[in-house]
């Protein structure tokens, strides 16, 4: 089993949203990623997606974009992000995911050679932008949820390597320390997937090894509308 990702999918909901409006890259987009999906991915291989997966506001309206994802090769494992307003119970989302996929939410799923948890994340402090008092409040609650995940992880496999999703960055390119961090240190994490950054944002991003766990950016126009294989050193 390989292990890829790609993150904000972005799909319509049903609404036909033109995504073009972000940019020509963004023209046909999910056409694009479906095929470079289907060149590298095989059935045996997994693909973590960190969240902004469909803009549909309603499950019933996001059903099909589900769908459409389940139809791609490899087992898919999804979480929420902050696009994902459809995603309010995580039992009815897991009642409605086609086979072939599962959805975490602070907890862990073990595949072959990993273990992997997700949660959404949320904004944590950096130099530049200290967080206001309600987020601060979202970012700790964030922490405990990602420590819950870590928790259900090591509890499902000790010895396995561990990856981590989340959909907001536990990271930036000069902002390194954080609740996020030195959590996915603690609990000695492998690896760590995030997205959410578009556009100029994705220059703050950070893709690299930092204290032993790896980090990749993964939003779909960070790396060429294309799953990016995530298990081996980043070329």
């Amino acid at each position: 089993m390989r292990l890829f990702a790609i993150g904000d999918l972005h799909l319509s909901g049903g609404d036909d949203k033109p995504m073009d409006v972000f940019g020509p890259q963004w023209d046909r987009h999910f056409f694009h990623i479906s095929q470079a999906w289907r060149r590298l991915v095989r059935e045996e291989d997994a693909v973590l997606i960190p969240g902004d997966i469909s803009w549909a506001m309603r499950l019933e309206e996001a059903e099909a974009d589900l769908r459409a994802i389940g139809e791609l090769p490899g087992f898919k494992l999804i979480c929420k992000g902050n696009h994902d307003y459809w995603w309010n119970s995580l039992t009815r989302v897991r009642s409605v995911l086609p086979a072939g996929m599962a959805a975490l939410q602070f907890d862990a799923v073990e595949l072959e050679d990993w273990v992997v948890c997700g949660t959404r994340g949320w904004l944590i402090p950096t130099g530049e932008t200290p967080l206001k008092a309600e987020d601060e409040k979202i970012y700790r609650r964030e922490g405990e949820r990602l420590k819950m995940a870590l928790e259900a992880a090591r509890r499902l496999n000790p010895e396995k390597k561990l990856a981590v999703m989340t959909h907001y960055p536990p990271l930036y390119r000069n902002d390194r320390e954080n609740r996020f961090v030195a959590l996915l240190e603690e609990y000695g994490a492998d690896l760590a997937v995030y997205g959410h950054l578009h556009g100029s944002g994705i220059a703050a991003g950070f893709s690299g090894v930092h204290h032993g766990v790896t980090y990749r950016l993964v939003s779909c126009d960070s790396i060429g509308f294309s799953p990016v294989r995530v298990d081996e050193p980043e070329k």
